[in-house]
């Protein structure tokens, strides 16, 4: 049997009080309080989160967002998704249904499988697009599946526009994808790529780089292959696919990065380093080192992202810990000589320099370093 309503709040707080969930009381608080014009924007899951109200089947927890939305999958029997963005394919999901269809009826297509396509909703009662999406799909099934009303809103736009933008910037430029062997090389000075500057590149790059601080990734690399792109992300020292981006976006993508590191944007048949300095989403400066090599199929370029609460560590948190401390202390003290500081990427050598210089620069010495790039 299928139904074909709009749950609203006093839908939810009526249901939640009939299972047990909340109390005669909770449910006059929530329908009495007067909600701000932003507020009239939410999901009624969200407004009712938005009270904090213990859960009356285990009163030592709150009814936060994730527990009303696992209790409206259990009472409409649809499972609860959670998105996982490392594994979503942007491109492949955005195609499944247009912009216009997707903000229309809130849905969004979250996997593709075999034989079937999963299609997210906060409104699990709501099935009208259905017959008109699975004549589409045909011969896929679709599988409903409910999806956080927070998660459903950030992913139909984020989604969308990512792809507009991989979309816009091919439009943009009557670019020959044929015979693109090894000479690769020879055509990236080619006028008809992607413009570095063009709205639809600075949005892409920064998507990766908002994406790349909110999944702590420490580096981000920017692959060319022969007919299109990677993006990556290391993450705890392993590598996610992020993106297949169409390669002479992600040229653009890469000038545009280089642009901002301040280097040599013709110049792409030597390795440069670099560095660019911006704001992750909490409002901390962080620092990104670049480094690009030249390869068969165009330029390759590696972001080490440089984790800025790295450099308020003291020595204990660093690891130095009793001999190991007073003999570094010893060192660093002389007044001549050198220290040889070397491991591989990621192993403290900046860290622990830094942390160092910081300690010797007190305000009777001058300290000054020699450095290519500046770090």
């Amino acid at each position: 049997m299928k139904f074909n309503f709009e749950i609203d709040t006093s839908w939810c707080l009526e249901q939640l009080q009939k299972d047990g969930r909340i109390t005669e009381r909770d449910k006059m608080l929530i329908q009495t309080t007067h909600r701000q014009r932003e507020q009239l924007k939410w999901h009624p899951l969200q407004w009712i989160a938005n009270f904090n109200l213990p859960d009356q089947s285990h009163p030592q927890t709150a009814l936060t967002l994730n527990r009303l939305c696992q209790w409206l999958s259990e009472k409409s029997q649809l499972p609860f998704y959670i998105i996982d963005p490392l594994k979503a394919d942007v491109q492949a999901l955005t195609n499944v249904m247009s912009q216009e269809f997707a903000m229309r009826n809130k849905i969004l297509a979250v996997e593709i499988q075999n034989d079937q396509v999963l299609i997210a909703t906060d409104q699990p009662f709501k099935s009208e697009w259905e017959a008109n999406l699975e004549r589409t799909l045909s011969p896929r099934k679709i599988q409903r599946v409910l999806l956080n009303p927070e998660q459903l809103q950030r992913y139909l736009v984020e989604y969308y526009q990512v792809s507009r933008a991989v979309s816009s910037s091919q439009k943009s430029s009557a670019y020959d994808r044929e015979n693109k062997g090894v000479e690769a090389l020879l055509q990236l000075g080619d006028s008809q790529n992607p413009d570095a500057n063009d709205q639809h590149i600075v949005k892409l790059v920064d998507w990766v780089l908002q994406f790349a601080f909110e999944q702590s990734a420490s580096d981000i690399h920017l692959e060319p292959r022969k007919d299109s792109g990677k993006v990556r992300f290391r993450i705890d020292g392993v590598l996610h696919t992020i993106y297949n981006m169409p390669a002479n976006t992600l040229t653009a993508v890469i000038s545009r990065i280089k642009i901002l590191g301040r280097m040599n944007v013709a110049e792409k048949r030597k390795p440069q380093d670099g560095r660019l300095k911006t704001r992750t989403p909490k409002g901390q400066e962080t620092e990104l080192r670049l480094s690009t090599l030249p390869t068969a199929f165009g330029e390759k370029l590696v972001m080490r992202i440089f984790d800025p609460d790295v450099l308020v560590r003291s020595f204990q948190q660093l690891g130095f810990e009793g001999r190991l401390q007073d003999s570094w202390n010893q060192l660093t003290s002389h007044s001549h000589g050198i220290i040889l500081v070397t491991g591989p990427t990621g192993s403290g050598k900046t860290t622990t320099l830094y942390s160092s210089l910081k300690q010797l620069a007190t305000e009777q010495v001058n300290v000054c370093t020699i450095e290519d790039p500046i770090e």
